[in-house]
Parts: structure tokens; sequence; C-alpha cells
């Protein structure tokens, strides 16, 4: 008995390769396109699901960038280890920190209380003034909203909204932020191996630009919530503002988010001035506008010519995707997040044009593959014969 072939039952068998057949060269190229779309696509899902611990560790790498910057200015007097510096500038913060809380702890204590009081009772007078005129719903509903607005903050607000969660974030970018600052050349070296031997030089200098930009960046920050806490509340204790210290304890925190942390606090201020009186209320009218004119027209323009120059409009749209996507903290670190990313970007771009304008024999596509260039064949290009005279 003879076996039966296909032909003789009569059935097609393609003779084209298949998906397993990975000896042939078109298999293969296309498994290894498809294996950089599931690739990225994989990428994305862990950045989703692992945005707390990320954003956790972006914190520690500000932290240790302002650590980093502190120890090289005392470097310029002090030529002792970088060890010794590290700790010197943690406990001078430390100090400074326990200092303010021990000399004024009582007396903020009682101006945090008073200040929900006196906020409370604001927001209920503009509230009925409001509902009075028709233009706003019920308290039962602005109570609702209330919750479904603070419930679409992110994802990230609901780990760390206990104490206990805020806690544990803060001990662990602040044990993040001293390893990288006690021996930043480990880390480097780390990042170093994980790109190719031809890219490391093009990533060094931008890793470099990114590490000095951010410590310029923060270095501008924290000299603006110095300037704007003191001195708003030296001017509101002069106008007899009730709660001043607080206010401007509060003031220079929300100045390292520009922008919507000014907002904030001049809300907070002028509540505060209108419930001690008319007078006290205009007064923090004119100090908010004079504090915020002066800082955003004559303190942050000469800290912007020794940093990276960030748009306002694209800084402000950044803290509300961030704000939305990652709640208070990627809010807190949405301006380093854009200047980091803008040096990037700058960097790669410089790398394009020189690669263009200096290469005559080869070309150069722009990507974030650094170092990675398109060298054309000079055998390859057919040179047309002269006519014949």
């Amino acid at each position: 008995m003879t076996a039966d072939t296909a032909a003789s039952e009569g059935i097609h068998v393609v003779r084209e390769p298949g998906p397993n057949e990975m000896r042939d060269p078109l298999m293969r190229a296309e498994l290894k396109r498809a294996s950089v779309w599931f690739g990225l696509a994989i990428g994305v899902a862990l950045i989703v699901l692992l945005i707390q611990p990320l954003l956790i560790i972006f914190a520690g790498l500000v932290f240790a960038a302002m650590l980093d910057g502190g120890a090289r200015l005392l470097g310029r007097v002090l030529p002792i280890p970088r060890g010794l510096r590290i700790l010197i500038v943690v406990l001078l913060a430390i100090s400074f920190i326990g200092g303010v809380f021990y000399l004024t702890g009582v007396e903020i204590a009682a101006q945090a209380e008073q200040l929900r009081a006196t906020l409370e009772v604001q927001g209920n007078r503009v509230a009925g003034w409001i509902s009075s005129m028709g233009l706003m719903p019920g308290r039962a509903d602005l109570t609702g909203m209330a919750q479904q607005a603070l419930g679409s903050v992110g994802r990230l607000t609901s780990a760390v909204g206990t104490v206990l969660g805020a806690g544990a974030s803060l001990l662990m970018i602040v044990s993040i932020g001293l390893f990288v600052a006690l021996d930043p050349r480990i880390y480097e070296r780390g990042l170093q191996w994980m790109v190719p031997v031809a890219a490391r030089d093009d990533f060094s200098v931008t890793i470099a630009r990114m590490a000095r930009m951010l410590r310029v960046l923060l270095a501008g920050r924290l000299l603006g919530m110095v300037f704007e806490g003191v001195l708003t509340w030296l001017l509101l204790w002069a106008v007899g503002v009730p709660m001043a210290l607080l206010l401007g304890i509060i003031t220079g925190m929300l100045a390292f988010i520009p922008n919507i942390g000014a907002f904030i606090s001049g809300v907070l201020m002028v509540s505060v001035g209108f419930s001690a009186g008319t007078d006290q209320g205009f007064a923090a009218i004119i100090i908010y506008f004079a504090v915020q004119t002066f800082d955003g027209y004559v303190l942050i323009p000469i800290v912007a010519k020794r940093t990276v120059d960030l748009p306002p409009a694209l800084t402000l749209s950044a803290q509300i995707l961030a704000s939305t996507l990652f709640g208070v903290m990627g809010l807190a670190l949405a301006d380093p997040m854009v200047a980091m990313i803008k040096v990037a970007l700058e960097s790669e771009a410089e790398r394009a044009a020189k690669a263009v304008d200096g290469n005559n024999h080869g070309h150069r596509r722009f990507g974030w593959r650094m170092g990675h260039s398109h060298a054309v064949d000079p055998a390859a290009i057919a040179v047309e014969p002269p006519a014949a005279s």
C-alpha cells in the first residue's frame, strides 16, 4: 500500500517559510522589528506600574544634587574629603530646620490651628455668597465635587497619603540621596557600562550637563524659597496680618513649585488678611504682588542666566500633566524632569548638527541612540565618467 501524497489528495501546501523557520533572513528581520515594539510596550507598562518607586528614586537623585551642590560650594573654602563635606552640609541643614522649629515650634503649632479655622470660615463665607447668587451648587454637591477632585489627583497620592507612607518615602529619598552624593562616581560608571563603548563619550557629556543644570536649578529654587519666605514673613508682620510666620514658611516651601505654589500661597495670604480686616486684606494683596513681581522680574532672571531657561507655559503644562498622572510628588518634581529632558534634547540636537556639518562622508539621523551613525561607503557611490569631448 503506497502512502498518499498531498498532491494526490488535491491538498495545496504552502511552501513559503513560516514563523518558526528562523533560518530565513526575512523572518529574522521581522522578528527583530516585532521585538522592538513588544519591548517598548513592556517598558511603558513597567513605567506605569512602577511609577511610585521611580519617582522616589528620582526624588533621591534631586536630593543628591542638592547635597552635591552644597559640598562643591563648601569645597571652595574647605579642602577636606568629600564625605566630610557632605556630613557638614547635612548637619547644617538639620541644625537649621531643628533650630527653626525649636525657637518657633509652639508659635507655628498655634498658628497652624488658627490657619485651619480661618480658612474654613473664609471658605464657608465665599461659598455661601456665591451660592446665594445662584452661581454654585449646594453644600452637599460641593462636598462631592471636592472628593472627586481629590480622588483624581493621582495614584501616587493614595500610596503616600498616610503619615506612615510619607515618612517611609521620605526616608528612602534621603537614603538614596546620601548614597549617591557620597560617591557618585560608582553610579556614573554603572551608567556608562550600560551603553556601547562608542557612545560613552557623548553619554558622559550629557550626564554631566544634566547634573550641572540640576544643581544650578535647585540652587536657584532654594534661593527663591528663602527670599520669598523671609520677605513675606517680615512684610506681613509689619502690616499686622495674623499668622505671618506660618504664612512665610508656607510661602517659602511652596516656592519650590513655581507658578502653582505662588498661586496657592497667595490665596492663603489674602484669605488670612481679610479675616483680620479690610486694610490687612488689601495689604496682603499688595505684598503678594510685590514679592512675586520682584521674584519674577529680578531674582528669577538673574538665576536664569546660570541655569536652564524653561518657558513658563512649558513649566506650567508639565506641572499640570505631572500632578494629574503622578500626584503631589509629580507636581514637585515636574520642573527638574523638564529641565533634564530639555538638556538631553539639546545635547542630542547638538551632536546631530555636528555630525551633519563636520562629517562630509557620513550622515547621522536624529535619534536617542547617541553616537550611532550611518556611514556611506564611498565605494558604493557610482561616479559617472566624464563625457567624451
